[in-house]
């Protein structure tokens, strides 16, 4: 029975590998493994556009079959999106975007509206608006949702398609933040923050009204802060096939359990398991072992 309703909101595109595209996009990545992980108790969305080719085709198929709604899933006459990934000797990746997208096209309409107004949590990010159309769509969705509703942002830097604007504007609209090691020191930086990991991500909270701050740290496990907890745990010793997907996959984790009431301990505890197996996998969506699976 479906509990919660979840969005993806952002960018859809294909993961370039020197072996073949995989199909990824943080938003997709992350409605995929919430939708799997749930085990049918969310209601996953995916909000975003493709191209009327056969990526397109192929990633409406892609997310259908991970159990993500694409009833309000745009379709225009750009090309669907498409990244370049090199992984490094440690499996770390690093990518190169294709400009002018399908889902830089992404714009509102009354189905995005009714969608937003019964929506327990939706998942954006900085990527997703590089473009002014689509920023505007994200904006006025995340805006559009209940009070009630956990408004993640999953920062997602990836350079040059972010500026200091976007990253304060996202920070206002949201009550959750998912960061990672790198971009926390870039968001003290801009925020005037100082101080140790949790010192920076608990004056993050409190500048921003944010619910919950997360921080992930790779082999090193994850931290989250609320307003009164903190949670600090080690990484799981993980052989590492590449990292692509791993923070969509703990932010799905985080999500889940911050909708079924968890405490932050047992939340970050399986966010991490979920991303140390991710990261033993290759490609960024896969099927998860039924002990990752919430009941």
């Amino acid at each position: 029975m479906v509990v919660h309703q979840v969005v993806g909101i952002g960018e859809i595109l294909w993961d370039v590998f020197p072996d073949g595209p995989r199909f990824g996009g943080a938003p997709a990545n992350f409605s995929c493994s919430t939708s799997e992980l749930s085990r049918g108790a969310a209601g996953v969305l995916m909000v975003s556009a493709v191209g009327e080719d056969e990526l397109g085709r192929k990633a409406i198929e892609s997310l259908k079959q991970r159990g993500v709604d694409t009833s309000v899933l745009q379709v225009n006459q750009h090309a669907t999106g498409k990244v370049d990934v090199q992984l490094d000797d440690d499996g770390k990746a690093s990518y190169h975007f294709a400009d002018d997208s399908a889902w830089d096209h992404l714009v509102w309409n009354d189905a995005l509206g009714k969608v937003a107004a019964k929506c327990d949590a939706v998942c954006f990010g900085t990527l997703g608006q590089r473009s002014e159309t689509s920023r505007r769509t994200i904006n006025q969705f995340i805006q559009a949702t209940p009070e009630s509703t956990l408004r993640i942002l999953d920062v997602n830097l990836r350079e040059p398609f972010y500026d200091d604007s976007v990253i304060q504007q996202s920070l206002a609209l949201a009550n959750v933040l998912k960061l990672n090691d790198d971009e926390l020191p870039l968001l003290a930086r801009i925020n005037g923050l100082s101080g140790d990991d949790v010192d920076v991500m608990r004056q993050l909270a409190a500048r921003h009204q944010l619910r919950y701050v997360a921080l992930t740290r790779g082999a090193d496990g994850a931290a989250i802060v609320s307003d009164s907890e903190v949670s600090d745990l080690p990484g799981i010793p993980t052989e590492v096939a590449d990292t692509v997907g791993a923070g969509d996959a703990f932010t799905a984790a985080i999500t889940l359990g911050l909708l079924g009431g968890q405490d932050i301990d047992t939340v970050n505890r399986n966010a991490i398991a979920v991303a140390s197996y991710v990261c033993s996998q290759s490609g960024a969506t896969m099927t998860f072992p039924d002990e990752l699976m919430k009941p």
